[in-house]
């Protein structure tokens, strides 16, 4: 594991942090920062569009359906574990740093839906097909590159996507009723498997339900603390922003903290629970039924909006004025590598809700855990399908993989996973390459199909 640490570093810092944030700023800059002085327009296109429904196309999802796909599988144990590890690791800057990649890649998001849309295909049985593997293959006539992202994406959506949330369902399930893990693995195998053996159809019904319920569960539990604490939030603002640049700061003074390292885990975890730059999200998006792919960009941006800088952002601010997050304690234990007793991931995110709600805070955050996982393990089990498709011709292969990801999922529930974490980050990177290398290679195309949408809509600035 070493070995893996060591690569993943060397992939993460400088180069691929760089190539996020670069990607982003350049489509930030192209668009007039759009996703800034756009807003009103990308939001009247997408959440304004939901209260003129418009009838729904013979091929594919509604936009809203492949939203709450993609918002699914980002929507995971990112937003609850994932953020409060990058704070306790990180600093309160992390946080920053977060917010900067989730606004730069807004417009990341934005530009690979495009191309989703744009190269995507219709298959035989009048279901949408696309995503990375087809615009690297025919945008970018790169069949080698396409393979590479799908062989990532198929080890992304074993390890990020299915280990990491069948072991987050066991845990909080065996946390609130005492329930055997392995137990619980099975039946949240066997929910999946109705599931996701329904094909991207069923996947995006169940996610239309699923992701405004577990979402406003959670958000509305936050607000209730964030107004109980409200007196500490300007002071958790002020933290957020100095820990960023002065990172002493963090723990008063106290050295430990740097600004590499906040950098290193913001974007990392930012990257991880909105995907944007990943390309994984543009497996779900390719799918929806509409006809101008510079439409579906507006919903990418909504998409990362929501994930980082509105769930993700709760999680933060309710650890942050709790005052249960201790940066000179949290150093100490870095430093030592001793970290019992102290809270890391879930159980820091948990003991910041339970200051305000006692232990309905626990059972919140354990229930809102659950959703977030098993609707992040669908949508994964669409994606490394997919994925694997495009490197595995034939029908025998999908029987295969349902079997592989399930079986995958019962191991994932009684396993330690702590280290797994480090192979979502290289699974992430390896997907992130070609991705953004296509993003950068075809922007010409991206912005055409940006323009002429937005002269369509009247919107063009």
């Amino acid at each position: 594991m070493g070995f893996v640490e060591r690569l993943t570093d060397f992939m993460w810092n400088p180069w691929l942090l760089g190539l996020f944030l670069v990607t982003g700023l350049y489509y930030s800059i192209r668009t007039g920062f759009f996703q800034l002085f756009g807003a009103g327009q990308w939001l009247s296109a997408t959440v304004g569009s939901l209260l003129h429904p418009v009838k729904q196309g013979s091929a594919g999802i509604t936009r809203f359906q492949a939203l709450a796909t993609a918002l699914a599988s980002t929507i995971g144990t990112g937003s609850i574990a994932g953020v409060a590890t990058a704070i306790f690791f990180g600093g309160p800057g992390a946080v920053f740093w977060m917010w900067v990649s989730a606004l730069l890649g807004m417009m990341t998001g934005c530009a690979e839906k495009v191309l989703a849309v744009r190269y995507r295909r219709l298959k035989p049985d009048g279901t949408w097909e696309g995503g990375p593997m087809h615009y690297l293959s025919h945008g970018l006539r790169s069949p080698f590159l396409a393979g590479w992202f799908a062989l990532a994406c198929v080890g992304g959506a074993l390890v990020g996507g299915n280990l990491v949330q069948s072991n987050s369902i066991a845990q909080a399930m065996h946390a609130l009723f005492g329930w055997d893990r392995l137990v619980v693995g099975m039946v949240t195998a066997g929910l999946a498997g109705i599931v996701f053996v329904g094909g991207i159809g069923r996947i995006a019904r169940f996610s239309e339900f699923l992701v405004p319920v577990m979402g406003l569960l959670f958000l509305g539990s936050g607000s209730v603390v964030l107004w109980v604490r409200r007196a500490y939030l300007s002071g958790a603002l002020r933290l957020i922003v100095t820990s960023a640049l002065t990172p002493a700061a963090a723990a008063g003074g106290v050295g430990g903290y740097t600004i590499s390292t906040a950098l290193r885990y913001g974007v990392a975890r930012g990257v991880f629970t909105n995907e944007a730059g990943m390309g994984s999200s543009a497996l779900a998006h390719a799918n929806a039924d509409t006809k101008q792919p510079g439409e579906q960009g507006m919903w990418g941006i909504l998409e990362v909006f929501v994930a980082t800088l509105v769930i993700c952002t709760m999680t933060a601010l309710v650890i942050l004025v709790s005052g249960v997050y201790d940066p000179a304690q949290a150093l100490n234990s870095i430093r030592s590598g001793d970290f019992s007793g102290v809270g890391v991931g879930v159980p820091l995110t948990a003991a910041s809700f339970a200051v305000v709600l006692g232990k309905g805070g626990e059972w919140v955050v354990s229930l809102c855990l659950l959703l977030f996982a098993f609707s992040s393990l669908l949508g994964w089990s669409y994606y490394g399908e997919t994925a694997l498709g495009w490197l595995v011709r034939g029908r025998r292969w999908k029987i295969v993989w349902r079997a592989a990801f399930l079986g995958t999922a019962v191991a994932g529930s009684v396993g330690e996973v702590s280290l797994v974490w480090q192979l979502v980050d290289l699974f992430t990177a390896l997907m992130a390459l070609p991705n953004l290398a296509a993003l950068l290679v075809l922007s010409p195309q991206i912005m055409d199909s940006l323009n002429t949408y937005l002269k369509t809509k009247k919107l063009f600035r």
